[in-house]
């Protein structure tokens, strides 16, 4: 699932290309992914719409619209989305009209939900297994939706501090750290392949309870937060499955990963072997010896 850097990236990205433009129409062969209003009804309400600004909330791309609208993108599992021009070479059969990787990478070829601007190119949501979730709000329904609401502070945020940080981990004293950093209520933005990163930078093993873990850890914590964040989102994000950014590129943070499924590999800080172990269901990747 993209995280924090990927969706960074795309939100950035369009906001270059796509801000001051209308959306003239919009096509979907994948009605269910439209969670809010009817289809009938978010196509009436989106058209003509001007895109006034596109930003991040969490995991979420906000496009703010003309008219007190907002349109929410959570590009869940598998998805992306693009920018660029197709044409229907058949019923509900699009090919990407400009040569590269919007064309020849399988991985930007699943779409779903296309907006169509009035610069003759759309903004497309490729997504392999359908699992996006797309919502047309009025600003009131947006400013009281829920699963925005809940979020935790941003790591990102200038104003998140270490103090903030340490108070709202000790919240859950005896949460596992890995499972924290994940969990979107507390933090939002960071997920299995960044949370395997940060504890890694910080040498710390992801088992550990946050209540043992000691003034000097946290900081380390904190610090390795901010930082491989930030240097990902310079990288464009990880591209280690089904992510690329709206021109259809990988993301180039590969040659940062350390630990993320290395399962075999050696460590390169201490030459000790990674393993995978579940937390909570999901796969943790981590050194042993060095994460202590």
């Amino acid at each position: 699932m993209p995280e924090l850097p990927e969706v960074e990236t795309i939100a950035t990205q369009l906001n270059k290309v796509a801000r001051g433009l209308k959306i003239e129409n919009i096509w979907t062969d994948a009605p269910k992914i439209i969670k809010r209003p009817s289809l009938s009804q978010f196509v009436k309400n989106i058209k003509g719409k001007i895109i006034e600004e596109i930003y991040r909330k969490g995991k979420n791309i906000i496009f703010k619209l003309s008219d007190d609208y907002f349109l929410v993108i959570h590009q869940k599992l598998t998805g992306h989305l693009l920018y660029g021009k197709w044409k229907e070479i058949s019923k509900g059969k699009f090919l990407a009209d400009i040569e590269g990787p919007l064309k020849d990478d399988i991985k930007n070829q699943f779409l779903h939900f296309i907006i169509f601007l009035n610069n003759n190119f759309q903004i497309a949501l490729s997504d392999l297994r359908k699992f996006a979730k797309v919502l047309l709000l009025k600003k009131e329904e947006f400013e009281n939706l829920k699963e925005l609401k809940s979020l935790g502070p941003d790591p990102l945020d200038k104003y998140f501090t270490f103090k903030d940080f340490k108070n709202i981990l000790f919240k859950k004293r005896n949460g596992k750290i890995k499972q924290i950093l994940m969990d979107q209520n507390i933090i939002s933005g960071i997920g299995n392949i960044y949370s395997d990163e940060i504890l890694w930078w910080a040498k710390i093993n992801p088992q550990r309870k946050v209540a043992s873990l000691k003034e000097g850890e946290l900081k380390e914590i904190f610090i390795a937060m901010k930082e491989i964040l930030e240097k990902a989102i310079k990288l464009k994000g990880e591209s280690i499955s089904d992510f690329r950014d709206i021109f259809g590129n990988k993301g180039n943070f590969d040659k940062m990963r350390k630990v993320y499924q290395k399962e075999g590999e050696r460590c390169e800080r201490c030459g000790g072997k990674i393993i995978r172990i579940k937390i909570g269901g999901r796969s943790s990747y981590y050194c042993p010896k060095c994460q202590q």
